[in-house]
């Protein structure tokens, strides 16, 4: 009679991408699966930014669609595979394959016959380098691995088409009221809704980078372009509380590479060892340039603009807003 398997697997399974399917179509080639995830306890050392134990056994079990998988909380480092008498199999990859070793050392120390080391590669994105979580997180790749910004994009200049003037005058995130003589008001209740784990703050507008130095509030990045309402801005921004300094042209109603390469450049100044904040000065318009910022900026980052005569709009940067900007930016049309 032939035994029945279990194959073990376990990982923090955040951003569930590509490299997990391919790792879990493995282990489903074996009777039984056991997929243990580490606690949010755990995973939050590793990075905070890191989705809740739930919504990640979620993901898992939707992919699965029924298939003998089941999901468990991971407390520790190495799980029940020391210790469990009915597992055949760990599935594991490569960076992971030394742990699986030392369980099997384990499991021979508690007379338990070692574990089937199952060694699966790493599915790699359209760089040639692997998918992961962490580059998931730094905002680059999507779960498929690919990126987020095109070659194409740095090659030419786009043009808003008239049909999405309505839907970006839309504020794309949650909107704080206050008055507008005072914008301080509105951009404090804004803060208290960013949270803390953000990875960066970008502010766009003069009147948005001037309230938040005034609440006490440098961010990573800063966008102006001496305009509001699309007149001269008559205020003032003390520039010096910035460590760097960019300058890019970008007309109304444009986005070019000028303005994409030098927020790239920016946010990775400002998570440069030796970097800080950066004061992106663009001559042009400043408007549309959320949507490079989403594609470009990491899980988490949060993005405050200004909405004439409302307040100020903040959204924090997550997946679906990569792809609204993602679908935006290829609803524009080439040429100046």
């Amino acid at each position: 009679m032939m035994s029945t398997t279990l194959c073990l697997v376990g990982g923090t399974f955040d951003c569930f991408h590509a490299g997990h399917e391919a790792l879990l179509e493995s282990a489903l080639k074996f009777d039984y699966v056991e997929v243990w995830i580490s606690s949010d306890t755990i995973a939050r050392e590793k990075d905070p930014r890191i989705a809740s134990l739930s919504f990640r056994k979620s993901a898992i079990l939707d992919w699965a669609s029924g298939r003998n998988l089941s999901c468990h909380e991971l407390v520790d480092s190495w799980g029940p595979a020391p210790f469990r008498e009915d597992a055949t199999h760990i599935v594991c990859t490569p960076e992971t394959y030394s742990n699986c070793s030392i369980i099997n050392k384990m499991r021979v120390e508690n007379g338990l016959v070692p574990l089937n080391i199952v060694e699966v590669q790493h599915v790699s994105a359209s760089d040639g380098s692997p998918i992961s979580s962490t580059r998931i997180r730094q905002g680059s790749i999507d779960r498929e691995g690919k990126p987020w910004i095109r070659s194409t994009d740095l090659d030419y200049v786009v043009r808003m088409p008239s049909k999405l003037d309505d839907e970006l005058k839309k504020p794309m995130g949650e909107l704080f009221q206050g008055p507008e003589e005072e914008p301080t008001v509105a951009m404090r209740a804004a803060l208290q809704s960013i949270p803390k784990e953000t990875p960066c703050i970008v502010a766009v507008g003069d009147v948005t980078v001037a309230a938040l130095l005034e609440c006490g509030w440098v961010p990573d990045v800063g966008v102006i372009d001496g305009m509001t309402k699309r007149q001269k801005w008559d205020g003032e921004l003390d520039p010096s509380s910035f460590v760097g300094h960019l300058n890019c042209e970008s007309p109304p109603g444009q986005l070019t590479p000028d303005l994409l390469e030098s927020i790239d450049l920016a946010l990775e100044f400002a998570f440069s060892e030796d970097g800080g904040p950066v004061l992106l000065e663009v001559d042009g318009e400043e408007d549309l340039s959320p949507i490079y910022i989403h594609l470009l900026a990491p899980i988490g980052t949060a993005v405050l603009y200004g909405q004439p005569s409302q307040g100020v709009v903040l959204r924090i940067t997550d997946t679906a807003t990569k792809v609204r900007s993602r679908l935006i930016l290829d609803s524009f049309v080439y040429g100046e």
